[in-house]
């Protein structure tokens, strides 16, 4: 609140009004501050198509977390899935192409070039590992993947070849509660991916308790609760699994049918009407 007071020059001269604040105070005689009024928040301005303006969207506790920086880009949430379709049509800050076969070129290449944000891809640690995975990194990295992805199972060994032979992130999968962070950490591994299953948040907590400043990501379900957990516990961005193509088109093809029977409803209701 304010009202209008005499403005006076320096001699004590009258030579306007001004308007300034009702300063009030309590009954000790001191002032009573009032906070300054916040402007109202900015509305964030929503740009979409007549054709693409249904997405994927991820949940919007993973905006919560803090987040890892590669290469000036700021990413939050990466989608786990190889899905072109799914990878077109959705607002993750990243791809996470991991998947149960043994990594192949055309598979990340085609990733890679249908994607509009970062992919990381996997290059093996299971099933394949020593030099093809050397030559699957590198690989990637002239494809343009913004990191490589090693399982659990990747020998120390391994993954300092790995880190050796490239100049992009890599990321190393941590399963079980046993895993020694400080070897995985000292052979290379930039960042750990913790997929623990119901394990994760507390192999997230310990990382984070002794490696405050390690990045991680971290398997955060398909619940809000347990996304917020993860974020508590110390994991930096969040990978999330999408329902599959098949679900996602049931839950389309049901819409077409509710919408189908209400149209047929309208039309018998204009016939009687007539």
């Amino acid at each position: 609140m304010s009202e209008i007071q005499p403005k006076l020059d320096a001699a004590g001269n009258v030579i306007g009004e001004i308007e300034a604040p009702i300063v009030r105070v309590d009954d000790e005689g001191t002032p009573i501050i009032q906070p300054p009024k916040l402007e109202q928040e900015m509305m964030i301005p929503i740009v979409s198509s007549k054709l693409r303006n249904h997405i994927l969207e991820m949940p919007k506790e993973i905006r919560k977390a803090s987040g890892i920086i590669f290469f000036g880009r700021r990413i939050k949430s990466l989608v786990f899935t190889t899905d072109l379709a799914i990878i077109k049509n959705c607002d993750a800050d990243a791809i996470f192409a991991v998947y149960p076969f043994t990594p192949q070129q055309s598979i990340s290449d085609a990733i890679i070039k249908a994607a509009s944000v970062p992919v990381f891809t996997g290059v093996g640690g299971g099933l394949t590992k020593g030099i093809r995975t050397v030559q699957l990194a590198k690989d990637c990295e002239s494809q343009g993947a913004m990191g490589v992805v090693l399982n659990h199972p990747t020998s120390n060994l391994n993954l300092r070849s790995v880190a050796r032979a490239i100049d992009i992130p890599v990321i190393l999968t941590v399963a079980s509660l046993n895993t020694n962070i400080a070897d995985r950490l000292r052979y290379g591994a930039t960042i750990l991916n913790v997929a623990g299953g119901k394990n994760t948040v507390d192999i997230v907590r310990m990382i984070r308790k002794d490696y405050p400043n390690v990045p991680i990501i971290a398997t955060g379900g398909n619940k809000p609760e347990t996304i917020l957990e993860t974020i508590e516990a110390g994991a930096n961005a969040i990978t999330y699994t999408p329902p599959s193509i098949q679900e996602m088109f049931s839950q389309k093809m049901d819409l077409y049918r509710e919408q189908s029977e209400t149209q047929k409803a309208r039309g018998l209701s204009r016939f009687k009407k007539k």
